[in-house]
């Protein structure tokens, strides 16, 4: 179907914009962005800190806004483990003494955007963040 191709499409030229958030390990910059490769192929990430506090066993905890350019298997995953501030829960990615067991990964896929092909419009769709970040972070970050 024509929906079917104008998504694929859109998903091929990276116009349909992804936000993420996850919950990171360590005292990191306040924002930026990761171009690494994945696989040998591009891969590009920008992230921003929304906020931080303190952790007694893991020294500070993030809550981080992701934005991928890319779609790489295990791209945000890889990054934040490549600047040294794996996501917390990350099993495959984390470091050795720093991985917490069963809560699962702290990774959320937030919000979708992208040109609706029978709307004519760009629509977004998003979902709030599990109530395990909000055990950590109190700040609620809208939808």
């Amino acid at each position: 179907s024509s929906s079917l191709r104008s998504l694929s499409e859109q998903f091929q030229q990276h116009s349909i914009q992804k936000v993420y958030y996850a919950i990171s390990i360590g005292r990191m910059e306040k924002s930026g962005s990761i171009d690494l490769p994945i696989d040998d192929k591009p891969a590009y990430t920008t992230f921003e800190v929304v906020q931080s506090v303190p952790s007694k066993r893991f020294g500070q905890l993030n809550l981080v806004r992701l934005q991928p350019k890319t779609g790489r298997r295990h791209q945000l995953r890889k990054h934040l483990a490549a600047l040294g501030h794996p996501i917390l829960g990350d099993q495959a990615y984390g470091k050795e003494g720093l991985v917490l067991n069963g809560k699962g990964i702290y990774l959320h896929a937030h919000s979708i955007t992208f040109h609706h092909p029978e709307k004519k419009q760009e629509v977004s769709y998003c979902s709030p963040l599990p109530k395990k970040f909000l055990k950590i972070f109190n700040d609620i970050v809208p939808c």
